[in-house]
Parts: C-alpha cells; sequence; structure tokens
C-alpha cells in the first residue's frame, strides 16, 4: 500500500480521535514513512546530503575565518597602543604626574610609564650596550604606552597637543585596510551565503521533484479520492526537512574537523609572535543556529516543489 494512501486509510480507519488526532496521526507517520524512504536509498541520499553540507560550509568557513581574523586583530594590543614620546626635560616625576593624568580619561584604557633607564635596559639586553657605551650618557626619552579605550585616531591626535609630548608614534593606516579588507570579506561571504544557500535549495528541491515523480500515480489517486494538497504534501515535507537536518549536521562536523587539523599549527605560528592566539570554530548557539537554519531550509525547498507540483495536477471539475 503507498505511504500517503495508508495515511488517507488511518484518516478514514479513525474518526474517533477528530480531526486534530488523525492530523497529529499523519504527521507521525509522515515523519517515519519519510525517514525510512531516506534509509533506504542510502547512496543519492549521502550525495545530496553532501553537496548540501559543502554549500552550506563553504560561507561558513570563510565567516570562521574573518571572524578569527578580526578576534586576532582586537587581540594584538600592540596594534592598538600609542606610543608618546616625552620631551628630555621632562623627568621621572613630570611624567608619571602625566601617566596620572592620562589613566583618568575615558578615551583611555590604560597608561604604562617607560623611564630612560628601562629603555637604556632593554637595549642592553638586545646586545646594544656598546653603542650605548659610545654615546655616553642616556639619549633616551621617557616614553607612555597609552591603550586607547576608544577610536585611536582621535587620540592620537589629542595626545600629539600635549605640551611635553615630542613624538607620537601611531600607525592606523594598516588597521584602517584591515578593517576595510573585514567589512568586504563580510560582505563576501553574505553574497556567498546566499548563492550557495539557493544552490542547497535547488538540490533539496531537485531530489523531491525526483521523488514526486516516483510517486505520481499515487499522487493521482490520493487527488481523485478527495485528498488535500496539505495532506499529500506532508510526507514530502519531512524528506525535505531529513535532508537539511542531515547536511547542517555535516556541514558543522566538516567545519569542526577543520578547525581540529588547523588550531595546533595555527597556535605555534601565533606564539612565535607572542601571541596566545586560539583558532575558535562555532560555539553551540551558532551551531544549532546552523542546523535549525539547514532544516528549514530543506523544509522550504521541498515544500515549495511539492506545492508547485500539487497546483499543476490538481484534478478540476468539468
Amino acid at each position: 500500500m503507498p505511504e500517503a494512501f495508508d495515511g488517507a486509510r488511518v484518516r478514514r480507519a479513525v474518526p474517533a480521535h477528530g480531526r486534530i488526532g488523525t492530523w497529529l496521526d499523519h504527521h507521525l507517520y509522515s515523519f517515519v514513512a519519510s525517514l525510512g524512504r531516506v534509509a533506504r536509498r542510502p547512496w543519492s541520499t549521502l550525495l545530496t546530503i553532501g553537496v548540501m553540507a559543502i554549500a552550506l560550509a563553504l560561507p561558513l568557513g570563510l565567516w570562521l575565518v574573518l571572524g578569527n581574523v578580526a578576534r586576532f586583530s582586537g587581540d594584538v594590543q600592540r596594534s592598538r597602543q600609542i606610543s608618546v614620546f616625552l620631551k628630555t626635560g621632562v623627568d621621572d616625576a613630570q611624567a608619571q604626574a602625566l601617566a596620572r593624568t592620562l589613566r583618568a580619561r575615558a578615551d583611555i584604557g590604560a597608561v604604562q610609564l617607560r623611564t630612560p633607564q628601562q629603555g637604556l635596559a632593554e637595549l642592553r639586553a638586545r646586545g646594544l650596550g656598546e653603542a650605548i657605551d659610545v654615546v655616553g650618557s642616556n639619549p633616551l626619552p621617557s616614553v607612555l604606552v597609552v591603550t586607547p579605550r576608544g577610536d585611536e585616531t582621535l587620540l592620537a591626535g589629542s595626545l600629539q597637543r600635549l605640551p611635553e609630548a615630542e613624538l607620537v608614534q601611531h600607525d592606523a593606516l594598516w588597521r584602517q585596510r584591515l578593517d576595510g579588507w573585514l567589512r568586504f570579506g563580510l560582505r563576501v561571504a553574505l553574497v556567498l551565503g546566499a548563492l550557495l544557500g539557493l544552490g542547497a535549495l535547488l538540490v533539496v528541491g531537485n531530489t523531491v521533484r525526483l521523488d514526486i515523480q516516483s510517486r505520481r500515480e499515487e499522487i493521482g489517486v490520493l487527488q481523485h479520492l478527495g485528498a488535500t494538497d496539505g495532506f499529500i504534501r506532508r510526507p514530502f515535507l519531512y524528506l525535505g526537512t531529513w535532508y537539511g537536518l542531515a547536511s547542517g549536521v555535516l556541514a558543522i562536523g566538516l567545519l569542526t574537523l577543520a578547525a581540529t587539523a588547523l588550531r595546533a599549527p595555527l597556535a605555534e605560528l601565533a606564539a612565535s609572535y607572542g601571541s596566545r592566539f586560539m583558532l575558535q570554530g562555532l560555539d553551540p548557539a551558532t551551531a544549532a543556529a546552523v542546523v535549525a537554519g539547514a532544516t528549514a531550509l530543506g523544509w522550504v525547498g521541498a515544500g515549495l516543489v511539492a506545492g508547485h507540483y500539487l497546483r499543476q495536477t490538481r484534478p478540476t471539475d468539468t
């Protein structure tokens, strides 16, 4: 007995359940029967799920890469720090007083004072002791290393106007370029996600269309018996749901494997630059949202194809 026809027979055989009970019975039957159809065609199912998973994983992977790059650029504090070289006439007491004043500002997160003695010790530690001895007296000024809390470009301009400041060193151009590339990359990820999402929708739609074609005689019988479009469409909706759910889970698995393979070598590379950066994958909430979105994509694709077919084949009274 065909699956959808069995559902119609259930609806007529158990009228005591009422309309809601019959509706729930057919949902449960369609849920289980669609899973059985998926399991009976393992190779074609794996092919469909694999194509959909790759289509989902590519834009998600790009989005993850951009997110980690943005996090890395934000974690490297030296990329935001501003070095304020004080005039040689500013002594240690004046430098400390200026540092306390700057720490009280709302647009400054932290201020570190490096005295001329500390700078001289660092140069000696780098093997420049002989060159320093030739110079004689310590030529280094006091330096304030300022970590901004807001816009570092505006802060750098205000620090340059300090009467004690001789030179303000801050290279914000590369950060502006990096931010521009990140914004462009996010836009590319959105466009790519929309295109590949449409591709996944077409894949599941075509798979459901083939399944509908193989059952067109059964569907014709149900239509002539008076079955509603919702009743006939329901098994195909669950079929698309299974495809979407499985492809979402597989896409998350592929991204997790890729992140696991890249995490260790990337950590070693970051450590060579003095950073403790670690590659991050999808958090549980985002992973659940991806699976839910893929499931909805499968449901919508199956619904569009099944609805279009039923509108074309619905018998009319003459």
